[in-house]
This record gives structure tokens, sequence and C-alpha cells, in this order.
């Protein structure tokens, strides 16, 4: 009896439905049960396991690292690029203010956006948008439930707004022919070519781009965005047609455009009174 006791006091311990070699449910060989050869193996897989799991460790600090400097990771999918779609608003808009220029949209008129949706195959909502655009810039105003009236202007405020632009632009370009010199005069050639182009052909919203981008390119020289600016909104606006004014003729477009080859050749000649009476004539003659 007391042998028997001692022999059942030096088993190993273990819980309840377990097995001599197990603690509850995970597996415990002795040592003294491994075979030497079994022993080594199961040791050099050990480490071979504590240096995967610490090189898993690192790796995920890099990522964390990466992901905190905005950087991706090979476990991280790069953020995919960014859609940039043209914009329907856009083309409407610019449709709009060619049929403004052209005389399409007559001053005085109330215009709706469903019917001139329709006119250009698309849905109101942008036709909307952009009215709302020409509301803001003066072009049109919002006639609640009916649509927008394109904008009745008179030759009083063509006037004044070629009286602004020349207190503007007059004193800018007169300084720019006194410091430009005449290589970068001479890279504005073809816009103002452009310009002679459009008036050839009586293309009145052609013509109208092109006048602005020729005076856009002048005044940039000058490195002051916001008169660049001012200055194109006001061009803008003065191109706008008259209530029940006569449409611009084409031989007013090419007089018009034979002014900007001859301010160019002002500037690149540095002749500073041709260049402010042709800027002044310019302006004066813009209701042509």
């Amino acid at each position: 009896m007391e042998q028997g006791s001692a022999r059942e006091g030096a088993r190993p311990a273990y819980a309840p439905g377990g097995s001599p070699y197990t603690s509850g449910n995970a597996a415990r060989v002795p040592q003294d049960r491994v075979p030497e050869q079994a022993r080594g193996r199961q040791g050099e897989e050990g480490q071979a396991r504590g240096r995967q799991g610490e090189e898993g460790q690192a790796r995920g600090r890099q990522g964390e690292e990466g992901r905190a400097r905005g950087e991706h990771t090979h476990s991280e999918p790069p953020a995919p690029r960014a859609v940039h779609r043209h914009s329907v608003r856009g083309q409407i808009l610019d449709a709009l203010r060619a049929a403004l220029v052209d005389g399409e949209l007559v001053p005085g008129q109330v215009y709706s956006a469903p019917a001139l949706g329709a006119r250009f195959g698309v849905s109101a909502t942008p036709v909307r948008e952009a009215m709302q655009r020409l509301a803001v810039e003066g072009a049109v105003e919002v006639v609640p439930n009916r649509g927008f009236r394109v904008t009745e202007r008179g030759p009083r405020e063509l006037a004044e707004l070629a009286e602004v632009r020349a207190l503007i632009e007059v004193p800018v370009m007169l300084s720019l022919a006194r410091t430009v010199p005449a290589h970068r005069w001479g890279v504005l050639r073809p816009l103002a070519e452009a310009t002679v182009a459009a008036a050839a052909v009586g293309d009145r919203a052609a013509y109208a781009e092109s006048d602005r981008a020729f005076h856009r390119a002048v005044l940039t020289l000058s490195g002051n965005e916001q008169l660049v600016t001012v200055a194109d909104e006001l061009h803008r606006r003065s191109q706008w047609p008259l209530v029940a004014g006569p449409v611009t003729r084409r031989a007013a477009l090419l007089a018009d455009a034979a002014e900007h080859t001859a301010l160019l050749d002002a500037l690149i000649a540095q002749d500073l009174t041709v260049v402010q009476a042709l800027v002044r004539e310019h302006f004066n003659g813009a209701d042509r």
C-alpha cells in the first residue's frame, strides 16, 4: 500500500480528463521522452519561428510607420487616382457666352433653363447653373418661376466700361512698352493674327475670345494677376450686345483686329505716343 501510494505520488500532476503529458488542453511532452536529434530539430524550428515572429513584428511596425507618413506598404493597396471629368456646366457656360456675343440671346428676352437644355441636348440643371454664373457676372437676371432675362444695356454703360478699361490698361501698356524687350512681344504675334483670322470670316464669338486672349497676354507681362483678372472681366462685359443694337459688322471686326497688330508693332518699337493713341482708339471703337 505504501509503495503503491509512493508510485502514485510520483506521477506527473495533470488536470482532470487530461493525460500524463498534458496540462489542461495544452500538449506538454516530457523532454526525457523525446530523442536527442528530435529535440535538436525542435529547438532549431523554435528559433526559426521566433525569428519569423520578430520579422513579422518588424514589418508590422514599418507598415504602421509608413501609414503614419502617408506612404503605401505592400499590404496596403495604393489609393485610386482621382478621375477628372469635363464639366458639362463649363461647356454650357461657354456656349451661352458665345450665344450672347452672337446676338442669339436677345437683350430683354426671358429664357427658361428647360428650353435651353433641350436646345443643347442636356438637362436643365447644368443650364441653370451656368445661367446663375452669368447672373453673377451681370449678363442675365433671374426672373422667378420663369427663367433668366438677358440684361438690357445702353450705349452709356458701354462708354463707361471703355473709360474704366482705358484707365487701367493705358498706363500699364505704356509701362510695359518701356521695359519689355522686343523678342517677348514677338511671342504674342500669333494671338494678334488669330483676331484677324476670326474677323475675316465674321465669327463674332471666336473674335471675342481671341480678342480677350490677346489683351490678357499683354497684361500678363505686368506680373499682376489681380489686374489681369479685373481687366478681363471688364473686357468680357464690354462684349455683350446692346439692347436693340445692330450686330457688329464684319468690317468693324476687321478694323478692331488691325488695331491689335498695329499696337503690337508700336510696343515692339517702344513708340509710346502711338501705343497710347492706339489703346484709347481701340477702347473708344469698342461699340462699332
